[in-house]
């Protein structure tokens, strides 16, 4: 059985919520411009990983519930679409410098797990959105970690 990983994937809820998540059933993480959650994206991100789903920008920011990855690492499309609000003129189809995923809805919570009160639980304490200046929308989460804000979620 392959090892399984588990990320945070931040989403502002104006553009896409858990909860169209919940009603789309799956949907491509298109749009990231940031080499390091590319990477993770194109060479980490495996078929069955588990992600916490985070709010960002919103009242509270947080996380709002649980998907898992569906579709592996592939080209980015919307980098050479002109016009789109994702374009990138220094990407081409024979070099795709983007990458996304496709994830799956798993669950919602009833009740976002704040940032807050990730910050405020010790057993969280090394897990990166929890960190000052921690701005990057895709990032590796501990199994343990998981586990933890998946029941800190469900208790709710």
């Amino acid at each position: 059985m392959a090892k399984k990983d588990y990320w945070l994937m931040k989403c502002e809820p104006a553009a896409y919520s858990i909860d169209d998540l919940e009603k789309d059933k799956t949907t491509s993480w298109e749009g990231v411009r940031n080499y390091q959650a590319r990477n993770i994206m194109r060479d980490e991100m495996k078929i069955g990983d588990g992600v916490l789903f985070y709010a960002s920008n919103a009242d509270p920011s947080g996380v709002s519930g649980v998907a898992k990855i569906v579709k592996e690492g592939y080209p980015d499309d919307k980098a050479w679409k002109k016009g789109h609000h994702y374009f990138d003129a220094k990407t081409d189809k024979q070099n795709p410098t983007w990458f996304q995923v496709d994830i799956g809805f798993v669950e919602t919570f009833n009740d976002v797990v704040s940032l807050e009160e990730l910050k405020a639980n010790p057993a969280l304490r090394d897990m990166m959105v929890t960190k000052r200046g921690s701005r990057l929308s895709v990032q590796p989460v501990s199994k343990q970690d998981f586990e933890i804000v998946v029941t800190m979620g469900r208790k709710k």
